[in-house]
């Protein structure tokens, strides 16, 4: 009788096995911090987005091994761990670079330069739009387009690890990602310095920023974004910008 076979080269179309474990003195570390971050709430299972970028901090993506090991410790099935992990963009699916960068091409920052930075960016990395694409051959930055940013006054805006760049141009954009790949400092035009997308990952996990300086640093708001506050606060001169329809500048009042 002919046995059939069942080697790695031949698909049989069966679900994938488990994933495998985190090695034991990885787990141990993962599992203390884990129990760390369990413990602010109430409900364990509210504890599952911190838990990811815990795990996307380890190996820089949200990989099966990092569900299971979220699964585990929530006492969560790994299908209600993966609803999850796929449903929100900042979790990474597959290996991705050091530098996550991301133009925003939503209709303002479009149309002020997004699109042309975009397009420029992925010709001067020679990376795709998709998957395995978006990263460069040696691994420090991925490019990917990314809805609003709620930074418009600051259009076009490209993102670093979430550290904002402002009023780039296709040159800016060009130099920056040549300076991260060479390993040259570059500093956010607002923010906290940046740091390596793992490094992110367990920021946004809860734990303290620990480099010197950093949290001072930290604050998304700048000038032009805090205009309409001291207006509304009375705290500077109402200064008209556009003129009333059939109204030419010098008129105003009459």
């Amino acid at each position: 009788m002919t046995e059939t076979p069942t080697s790695g080269n031949v698909s049989l179309g069966m679900p994938q096995l488990p994933a495998p474990a985190y090695p034991d003195d990885v787990r141990a570390r993962l599992e203390e911090d884990a129990k760390a971050i369990i413990d602010r709430y109430p409900d364990s299972r509210s504890a599952l987005l911190p838990m990811l970028h815990l795990v996307q901090s380890e190996e820089g993506h949200v990989t099966r091994t990092g569900m299971r090991f979220c699964a585990d410790m929530l006492g969560l099935t790994t299908a209600e761990v993966t609803a999850v992990a796929t449903f929100y963009t900042m979790y990474r699916r597959k290996p991705s670079g050091d530098y996550q960068v991301g133009v925003c091409t939503n209709t303002l920052c479009a149309v002020m330069g997004g699109d042309a930075i975009f397009e420029e960016l992925k010709e001067h990395l020679g990376v795709g739009n998709d998957g395995a694409d978006m990263t460069t051959a040696d691994g420090k930055i991925t490019l990917e387009h990314i809805e609003c940013n709620a930074a418009c006054d600051y259009a076009p805006v490209v993102m670093v690890n979430w550290e904002f760049f402002d009023n780039q141009t296709p040159e800016s954009a060009k130099k920056m990602v040549d300076d991260l790949r060479a390993g040259r400092t570059v500093e956010p035009t607002r923010g906290a310095p940046l740091c390596t997308f793992k490094e992110t990952a367990r920021i946004l996990a809860g734990f303290p920023d620990e480099r010197p300086g950093a949290v001072a640093a930290t604050g998304g708001a700048g000038p032009a974004s805090l205009v309409g506050l001291r207006l509304a606060k009375g705290e500077a001169p109402h200064t008209r910008i556009v003129h009333p329809r059939g109204e030419a500048a010098g008129q105003e009042g009459a």
